[in-house]
């Protein structure tokens, strides 16, 4: 049996990572379910620029600070706030487009050793949706993996290759010099003073308007240019996650600070 791969810096929602064996999970089954409490009173997600242009049209794409900034949705404007899914993991509007990095779960491809040349598939062995249930879709069959794991591997390749595609995207952002950072102030109608949201770095639209005419034909060649106005398209929505906190109550009293560490 393999061994789990090395844990002490887990990815965003995992508690574990335990590698999918036909031996271990031979009776293994996974169990549909329409709730997702993992994701309740999380702000913010990481997204891949396959998907910026249906992230934008639910939720703000901002990217992050650090020397290795990464593109997130924000699902709320606070640290434990999430407006669009329910304290107990349901989610409140249907129509919402789920990032894959959320759908990946509770699967994801790892290293089982730091040296090793090859992904394999793992999953979080505390999720409630896998187990040796007597209901569910088997996981193997005939010591095979079956046609569902053949798919969510399938899922996990492609989303390895978007974040590929992500990583690029994010170097020749930073060659370009065209993150800035980000701050939006919002006033409340009735607020003595207004909410100021910072932590976070975004496009500066000045330096993309003027950049040379060979460094922008490049980027309209290469599909960044279309990303880029997503994103920027997108940030309008912060005052509509704004607005959908106030009406959960879920707005803070003192004048907060966006986090996104």
């Amino acid at each position: 049996m393999a061994s789990a791969p090395q844990q002490s810096q887990l990815p965003l929602f995992y508690n574990a990572l335990e590698p999918l064996s036909s031996e271990a999970h031979a009776n293994f089954k996974v169990r549909q379910s329409d709730r997702a409490p993992f994701l309740a009173g999380q702000h913010a997600v990481p997204v891949t620029v396959d998907e910026f242009t249906m992230v934008q049209r639910h939720m703000p794409i901002v990217f992050t600070v650090g020397d290795a900034p990464v593109p997130i949705a924000l699902m709320g404007m606070n640290e434990g706030v999430n407006v669009f899914i329910g304290d107990d993991g349901a989610l409140i509007e249907q129509s919402l487009y789920i990032p894959a990095y959320i759908r990946r779960y509770p699967y994801m491809l790892a290293r089982l050793t730091p040296d090793a040349q090859e992904l394999s598939l793992c999953f979080d062995p505390t999720t409630d949706t896998i187990g040796a249930f007597e209901d569910g879709e088997p996981m193997f069959e005939n010591g095979q993996p079956s046609e569902l794991v053949r798919n969510i591997l399938a899922f996990n390749e492609s989303f390895e290759q978007a974040g590929a595609r992500t990583a690029s995207f994010m170097t020749e952002l930073q060659e370009l010099g065209l993150l800035m950072d980000g701050e939006i102030t919002i006033q409340p109608d009735g607020a003595e003073q207004p909410f100021i949201y910072r932590g976070f770095q975004m496009v500066n639209e000045e330096k993309l308007n003027d950049l040379r005419g060979d460094q922008l034909r490049k980027i309209h060649k290469n599909g960044m240019l279309p990303l880029l106005y997503a994103h920027l398209f997108s940030l309008s929505l912060m005052r509509d996650i704004f607005a959908r906190q106030m009406q959960l109550g879920k707005v803070p009293a003192n004048v907060p600070e966006l986090s996104l560490q």
